[in-house]
């Protein structure tokens, strides 16, 4: 019985990798190198110090991303402005049937006028917002 246990092998732990990286390099930097050299590290957003050395060192493309909270932010109010702008337009056709369900025709038309100018002076608002929203996208969100 004790040769069985023998001759049987275990298959715990990790498998062995088939081309492990045994070979070692040190370097130093200075605080002011070490400081570069881990902004770099953070803007390629990669988890292991290693990997990105050696994409560094054998001209690999390493991807860096700039996160830029006002363009976050701008692009948060401007969907909220376009989310209230839409219930607008909901609560503008629902205005138009109460209107003409409660009130006479000549009275419906005067609220009509003035809900008309309203609607105007949105829509040039609206215009003016996306104006502002292509002239930042131009300067500021270029890709490269």
């Amino acid at each position: 019985m004790e040769e069985k246990n023998r001759n049987q092998i275990k298959k715990t732990g990790r498998k062995p990798k088939i081309d492990p990286a045994v070979h070692r390099y040190s370097f130093n930097l200075n605080d002011e190198d070490n400081a570069k050299f881990l902004a770099l590290f953070d803007q390629s957003e990669m988890k292991v110090i290693a990997h990105f050395i050696t994409a560094c060192i054998f001209q690999k493309t390493v991807k860096t991303v700039k996160i830029d909270m006002d363009t976050i932010e701008y692009h948060e109010k401007l969907t909220r402005f376009f989310s209230q702008f839409r219930a607008i337009g909901t609560n503008y056709n629902q205005i138009v049937k109460i209107l003409y369900r409660n009130f006479s025709e000549k009275k419906a038309g005067t609220y009509l006028f003035k809900l008309e100018k309203e609607t105007i002076e949105l829509a040039q608002v609206t215009k003016e917002v996306i104006r502002l929203t292509q002239e930042f996208e131009d300067k500021y969100l270029k890709k490269e």
